[in-house]
């Protein structure tokens, strides 16, 4: 067999084997978060340390939801992961952690008593939102914004149900806020109904409240 063709039929295998592992991950995911009840996702940045004041913050709002009976879902790793692992955790309730395969900054916190281990991004991104029922976004980077942009674009379209998406920390995303309101809503990029899919809420108390208002237990 020619080298060139040899090559190209190994490429191939290797494609064809990549959707077995895709398909395993899937449904060792599913496997796992199946019995998972009343779950809100919790993203922000993975650089927060414990004197951070939405490290606190989260700590303190996961503990609540724990004790009201809403089981806690993040990425898995520190910073407001780990808080929010922590205090889902010591409020005695389900604390997930949804690890992914990272070069740096991901490893894995040691609060989350279901913990997964992923190598693809998007099917983590997949069981965020089958799984979750409220989104509550602290202050994060390049990876926060787009677990905030997935699940409003899928609210928007209509592909998955509406659930509560709540953004803690008025000071950091502010400005956001403002420009969805004066540059896409005024150009006409996004409906007024779009911008109402995100209330910002920096009491852990008011967000716990918020969410109660839209899920029955």
């Amino acid at each position: 067999m020619p080298e060139k063709q040899y090559l190209v039929d190994a490429l191939s295998m290797e494609e064809s084997w990549r959707i077995f592992r895709i398909m395993a991950e899937f449904v060792e995911s599913i496997e796992e978060l199946s019995q998972v009840k009343h779950a809100v996702s919790i993203f922000g940045s993975a650089r927060a340390t414990p004197e951070d004041e939405y490290y606190r913050k989260t700590e303190e709002l996961a503990r609540m939801l724990a004790l009201n009976g809403f089981s806690v879902i993040t990425g898995g790793g520190p910073g407001i992961m780990e808080a929010a692992n922590k205090g889902a955790s010591e409020g005695g309730g389900v604390s997930v952690g949804m690890n992914i395969h990272l070069p740096f900054e991901q490893k894995p916190n040691p609060y989350a008593n279901i913990s997964i281990d992923y190598k693809y991004f998007f099917i983590r991104k997949v069981m965020f939102v089958k799984y979750a029922m409220a989104y509550v976004i602290l202050p994060g980077g390049f990876g926060t914004m787009d677990e905030l942009f997935e699940a409003l674009t899928l609210i928007q379209t209509r592909r998955i149900r509406s659930f509560p998406v709540v953004l803690m920390g008025s000071e950091y995303w502010g400005g956001l806020v403002d420009w969805l309101r004066k540059t896409m809503l005024r150009e006409g990029k996004i409906s007024p109904e779009d911008v109402d899919l995100v209330q910002v809420i920096d009491d852990p108390k008011m967000v716990l409240r918020h969410i109660q208002k839209f899920v029955i237990l």
